[in-house]
């Protein structure tokens, strides 16, 4: 795993694009949000806390990026890859 070092505001992941990584939180939040048909704003669906991984649907199911991830201040991340 490599560590990442994310800084407020980053985005990890962005909803729509290519996905080779899974993500486990070492430290810090990030918010997870969505934008959903027929709308413009995205919604916050959950907000990622130490321990908690994300990213995952990318690596089994070979799909893009279904949420947007956003570090909300400085976090440390562990990236899987492929």
């Amino acid at each position: 795993m490599a560590e990442h070092h994310a800084i407020t505001g980053e985005v990890v992941i962005k909803e729509g694009d290519e996905g080779d990584s899974l993500y486990v939180v070492g430290s810090g939040t990030l918010t997870c949000s969505k934008v959903f048909k027929g709308q413009t704003t995205p919604t916050v669906l959950k907000k990622y806390q130490p321990g908690e991984a994300f990213g995952e649907l990318a690596l089994l199911y070979n799909a893009p990026r279904a949420a947007t991830i956003t570090s909300d201040g400085e976090a440390v991340l562990y990236a899987l890859d492929r």
